[in-house]
C-alpha cells in the first residue's frame, strides 16, 4: 500500500499487535511489487496484507510468491488489485469491506437526510431571504429508491426501516428475488418504475459493463420535479452530463461523493451550481476512521493464524456484486 496508508490504517501499535501473531517484515512494501526488492520479501511471505495504491496481483508477482497463502485487503475496493491469478492459485482473499461499509452508510443518511429537507436549496437561499415554514418543509421525498441490494444497500434500508420518518423505500436489484425483498421491507421494482416513484434515488450498485451509464438521461428524466440523486457507488453508473443538465435546469438536486470523470474537470457544472454539492470520494472511512480498516485486517490475520474462519472472506462470485 501507500506510504501513507500504512501510517494511517497501521499507526505503531497496531503494527505491533500484527507482529505477535506473525514474523512481519521489517518494512511495508509501498511501492511496485514486481522489483528485486518485492521480490526478496515475497519469497517469503505467506499472508500479504493490502490496502490503497496495492499495484494488481498479477501473474508474474504471484509467481515471486511461491508460499502465499491468503491475501488480506484492509481497504473496502478490492477489485481494482485482484486478476484471474488470485483465484487461480486457489489463495483465500478477505476484504475489509464491511469496516468501511459503516461510514459509507453513514455519509449515506445524512444525504437523504438532507435531500428531505431540501438543504441545498434553502441553503443558497438564507443570505437573500428567511423561508417560510412551508419553503423550509422540503421536497415530498417519503419514497426513497434503492439501487442495489449492496453491503452498503442493504444497511441503507435497515436504517430507513428503522428511521420514525416513515420513509417507503423501493429496492431495483436484478440479484434480489420476492422473498429476499419481503425480508428486507422493501417494494421491489424495475429501474424505471424506481425513478418515477422515487423522491430520492440512491445508488449502491457495483460496476460493471451492464451497469454502466444506468441512470441515464431517460432514467433522470422519470424521477419527480423536486427530487434528488445520491451516488456514493461509482460515477460511471449515472450519466453525468445528464445529471448536470436536470440539476442545472433546477428539476434535480444532487449529492456526489463519486462522479464520471474522477475527478471532474475545473469549470464543470455540478461544481458550480447551488443545488448540487460534490465531495472528493471521501464517504468511506477518512480520518480517524481508518483504523477501523487496520483493525478489521489485524483482526482477521489473527483468525487466519489460529485456524479461524475469517469474516470477510471473499470470493470469485463475489465480483459482480463488489465495488
Amino acid at each position: 500500500m501507500g506510504p501513507e496508508v500504512v501510517e494511517r490504517v497501521f499507526p505503531p501499535g497496531l503494527r505491533e499487535r500484527l507482529g505477535r501473531s506473525t514474523r512481519l517484515a521489517a518494512e511495508p512494501l509501498t511501492g511496485a511489487l514486481d522489483g528485486p526488492e518485492a521480490a526478496a520479501v515475497l519469497a517469503r511471505t505467506e499472508i500479504l496484507v493490502t490496502g490503497w495504491d496495492c499495484p494488481p496481483l498479477t501473474a508474474e508477482v504471484l509467481a515471486a510468491a511461491p508460499e502465499l497463502r491468503a491475501v488480506v485487503h484492509a481497504a473496502g475496493s478490492i477489485r481494482p488489485i485482484l486478476t484471474d491469478a488470485v483465484w487461480e492459485r486457489g489463495l483465500l482473499v478477505s476484504s475489509a469491506a464491511d469496516a468501511n461499509a459503516g461510514p459509507v452508510v453513514a455519509f449515506t443518511l445524512a444525504a437523504i437526510t438532507f435531500a428531505a429537507k431540501g438543504a441545498l436549496s434553502t441553503a443558497a437561499g438564507y443570505a437573500s431571504a428567511w423561508p417560510g415554514f412551508l419553503e423550509r418543509a422540503g421536497a415530498d421525498a417519503r419514497v426513497v429508491g434503492v439501487i442495489g441490494a449492496s453491503r452498503i444497500g442493504r444497511r441503507v434500508i435497515e436504517a430507513l426501516g428503522d428511521d420514525e420518518a416513515g420513509y417507503q423505500v423501493l429496492l431495483c436489484d436484478p440479484c434480489v428475488d420476492a422473498g429476499d425483498a419481503a425480508r428486507m421491507g422493501v417494494e421491489l421494482v424495475g429501474l424505471a418504475e424506481l425513478c418515477r416513484r422515487s423522491g430520492i434515488v440512491s445508488v449502491h450498485a457495483p460496476q460493471l459493463p451492464e451497469t454502466r451509464g444506468m441512470l441515464s438521461a431517460q432514467m433522470l428524466a422519470l424521477i419527480p420535479d423536486g427530487g434528488a440523486v445520491i451516488n456514493t457507488a461509482r460515477g460511471s453508473l449515472v450519466d453525468t452530463e445528464a445529471l448536470a443538465a436536470e440539476c442545472g435546469g433546477g428539476r434535480l438536486s444532487a449529492f456526489l461523493d463519486v462522479t464520471d470523470p474522477e475527478p471532474l474537470p475545473a469549470g464543470h457544472p455540478l461544481l458550480t451550481l447551488p443545488n448540487v454539492l460534490v465531495t472528493p470520494h471521501i464517504a468511506g472511512a477518512q480520518g480517524s476512521e481508518v483504523r477501523r480498516l487496520g483493525v478489521f485486517a489485524v483482526e482477521e490475520v489473527e483468525r487466519l493464524v489460529r485456524g479461524v474462519p475469517m469474516r470477510g472472506v471473499t470470493g470469485r462470485g463475489d465480483m459482480a456484486r463488489v465495488a
